[in-house]
């Protein structure tokens, strides 16, 4: 492929074409395989990423910045009392000034808009390492490691079990545009969001595949190919957990759960894992998990997108 990204912003998967989210696919496995033979693959020499962190993070800030490393930039860490972003200067203002002095930005942070507004007034691509509403880095990730143990994504079916959150709309939105049939299990009250549903259940048409919105999670996990969880409470929403986790126990991944899939399923979660809630050690450190799996293609793909971008 020769789809031409640079300059593009990473905002959600929706924002990608189908081409383009293969071409990513292709150079991570060249990116990834280059690594495991040591050959140097210094792509990015002379850019500077600036990562912006609203959120603390393991994965995410290792991830980038090990990848800007290794394709030969620079990473800049800021944390949230780093910069004036919404304190003493505008989004719009911040955007300017960054794009005078960086290649690209990654911002990990709780407003979706924020990163709309960085990318809309800046000059440089923006790449959303997670926000309240998407987590695309995290599932390109995903479908990426499915890809790599499957050999193929298109009817496969993925079931997410848990809030519909973040993880829940970017896996709605990769699995639609690959042709994966999706089904969610939330309780009432936790679902997914309606437009986002909506907009993935037309890309599943294109690409002939389903979306299904469920509260039974045995129905939803029936005969699936990967089960996908996440925490019950997010970051920010640390003062619901106890009233999450009366709701959620129904939802929790375990032994029971999971011989309703197909015998060869794939167990995922994007981590960290509140084991003894959302799922069981028996099922994380089973046979079937493929968790650090996912965790490390992370550091691949994301140096695929920023290789691609800046």
């Amino acid at each position: 492929m020769a789809v031409n990204m640079k300059g593009k912003s990473l905002i959600s998967i929706n924002d990608l074409t189908y081409e383009e989210i293969w071409q990513i696919f292709e150079l991570s496995q060249t990116l990834k395989q280059r690594r495991l033979t040591g050959e140097p693959h210094r792509l990015l020499e002379g850019k500077t990423l600036g990562m912006i962190f609203a959120k603390p993070s393991t994965r995410t800030r290792v991830s980038f910045e090990v990848g800007i490393y290794e394709l030969g930039g620079i990473g800049m860490y800021f944390g949230q009392n780093d910069l004036q972003l919404k304190k003493s200067e505008s989004v719009e203002d911040t955007a300017k000034v960054l794009s005078r002095y960086l290649s690209g930005i990654m911002i990990r942070t709780f407003d979706h808009q924020d990163v709309v507004d960085l990318a809309r007034y800046g000059s440089i691509p923006v790449i959303n390492g997670l926000t309240d509403l998407m987590h695309p880095c995290q599932v390109l990730a995903d479908l990426f490691t499915i890809l790599e143990k499957k050999r193929e994504l298109k009817g496969l079916k993925l079931a997410y079990i848990g809030d519909g959150n973040n993880m829940a709309h970017s896996l709605l939105e990769g699995c639609s545009k690959t042709g994966m049939h999706v089904s969610i299990a939330s309780p009432s009250g936790y679902k997914p969001d309606g437009k986002i549903v909506a907009d993935a259940i037309v890309n599943a048409k294109y690409f002939g595949s389903k979306v299904n919105i469920l509260e039974d999670p045995v129905e939803a996990v029936k005969d699936a190919d990967i089960i996908y969880t996440d925490v019950w409470a997010s970051m920010g929403q640390e003062s619901e957990a106890a009233e999450r986790k009366k709701k959620f126990m129904k939802y929790q991944v375990n032994p029971d759960l999971v011989k309703h899939a197909k015998p060869d399923y794939l167990f995922m979660h994007c981590l960290p894992a509140h084991r003894g809630d959302e799922v069981v050690n028996e099922v994380a450190d089973s046979a079937n998990s493929i968790i650090f799996d996912e965790a490390e293609n992370r550091l691949h793909v994301q140096k695929a997108i920023m290789a691609l971008v800046m």
